[in-house]
């Protein structure tokens, strides 16, 4: 379970709908969202919706889960805004069930959980990913902390590594695992110079997953 208090935060948050990140897809997932097959696609801590927008554009079916209602409210309304529907859920994604060989896509864009509950949740994305499905992840990394005041959580515990994916995506071959600089616009609240940690990773098509190394940095 995450922090007691967490939906009502985020719930203040998206009160003014759309000026914390803004409207358009994360420039990461934008980039590598060709390489997820055709079916259903989980966008995991989704909010306002955004990026479930932005791939329900492209033809996926895309369910969004986040703890705040508002925020999904919003993303209900700039789905009908872009004339493209979306299923929301609204949980905690530490508890939500995931399933097993569901989905085609997990896409989580600054999913941002305590260091004791993030290996939990990953496993339970491998174990949600369908043969030959993708997970897609772009997340602040403790070394962001050097860049106060453009985004990400207060403390190095809410930040993962790529060596903690390296571990804890047994079972999918990581096709990308870097921490990278960049810049980032979205909203009032993701503005400037940051490093972050991307991944792309992929389940095997045969069965049962074999777990292969990752390239460090692609």
């Amino acid at each position: 379970m995450t922090m007691p208090g967490a939906a009502e935060m985020w719930n203040e948050r998206y009160a003014q709908p759309f000026t914390s990140y803004g409207t358009e897809p994360n420039d990461y997932l934008r980039e590598v969202a060709d390489r997820i097959p055709e079916g259903p696609v989980l966008c995991l801590a989704e909010g306002e919706g955004r990026n479930a927008v932005y791939l329900a554009g492209r033809g996926y079916s895309v369910t969004a889960v986040d703890l705040s209602p508002v925020g999904l409210a919003n993303a209900r309304d700039l789905a009908a805004q872009q004339r493209v529907e979306i299923e929301t859920v609204a949980a905690d994604i530490t508890e939500f069930d995931m399933g097993e060989a569901r989905w085609s896509g997990i896409v989580s864009i600054w999913g941002h959980l305590p260091s004791a509950l993030r290996p939990g949740v990953h496993a339970a994305c491998v174990r949600a990913l369908r043969p030959g499905g993708v997970f897609v992840l772009e997340a602040y990394t403790p070394r962001h902390l050097d860049r106060p005041g453009v985004g990400g959580p207060p403390v190095a515990d809410g930040m993962p590594t790529p060596e903690e994916f390296r571990r804890d995506l047994a079972g999918l071959r990581l096709e990308r695992c870097r921490e990278v600089d960049r810049d980032i616009t979205e909203g009032a609240f993701h503005h400037g110079p940051s490093t972050t940690v991307q991944v792309l990773a992929v389940r095997p098509s045969e069965a049962p997953p074999q777990t292969l190394a990752g390239d460090g940095g692609q």
